[in-house]
């Protein structure tokens, strides 16, 4: 099969050369990361809204132990932040001394939230870079094939030698807005999953100090 029997993507990726290869790799490892995410993601965040109707009840009742034993039931950080100052409540501690211990497992848990999602954005500039790096590399070799050239071939090998040097850049460009598409949207989600914590945390707070008298032993 000669290169125009190839379907476009195929015959585009061939006349690259090998920086073609690296770019490839990248592809491969945003792709990756990009599946990680998703499935750690997934398995970090809860529905808040079941998790408050079940938690608060719990606390409004002043069952603390049952509500630690929720959140141990559902490791995540919004129920590890949780269960953080509900252990300082049920010890009778000061208001002040839960809000740190809460504050403590946030810094705790949010890179587990974080994990490797700015990996995202370096895969998107080094894809760039390599697409550059292959394209004036397709050049350097093209304007050298020219120098050597008949007069009469001269222009066509030239613009042959710029098509495929340009395969490249298009490429790494690909790549690269696959990478900061996803990065900004693992970006939103977590600072949602985030916001969510501190609010969760600040609510339990609340409750606590409001439910004291009612808190078992």
């Amino acid at each position: 099969m000669n290169n125009q029997d190839m379907p476009f993507l195929v015959r585009a990726f061939s006349e690259g050369g090998p920086v073609m290869y690296i770019i490839a790799v990248i592809f491969i490892i945003t792709l990756l990361l990009v599946a990680e995410r998703f499935m750690a993601l997934k398995n970090l965040t809860i529905d808040r809204k079941e998790f408050a109707d079940s938690l608060f009840g719990m606390v409004m009742r002043g069952d603390l132990r049952q509500a630690i034993a929720y959140c141990d039931s559902r490791p995540v950080p919004l129920t590890n932040t949780v269960k953080a100052g509900l252990v300082h409540a049920m010890n009778k501690r000061p208001d002040e001394e839960i809000q740190v211990a809460m504050d403590a497992a946030v810094l705790r848990e949010t890179p587990r939230l974080e994990g490797w999602t700015s990996f995202l954005a370096v895969t998107g500039n080094v894809s760039v870079l390599s697409g550059l790096l292959g394209t004036i590399i397709g050049m350097i070799t093209s304007f050298r094939a020219v120098s050597a050239a008949d007069p009469a071939e001269k222009a066509q090998r030239l613009s042959e030698g710029i098509s495929h040097a340009l395969n490249c850049t298009a490429f790494g460009l690909l790549v690269a807005i696959i990478s900061i598409v996803f990065y900004g949207y693992f970006q939103l989600r977590i600072q949602r999953a985030e916001n969510e914590v501190m609010e969760a945390s600040m609510s339990v707070l609340n409750l606590v100090a409001s439910n004291r008298e009612k808190i078992r032993e």
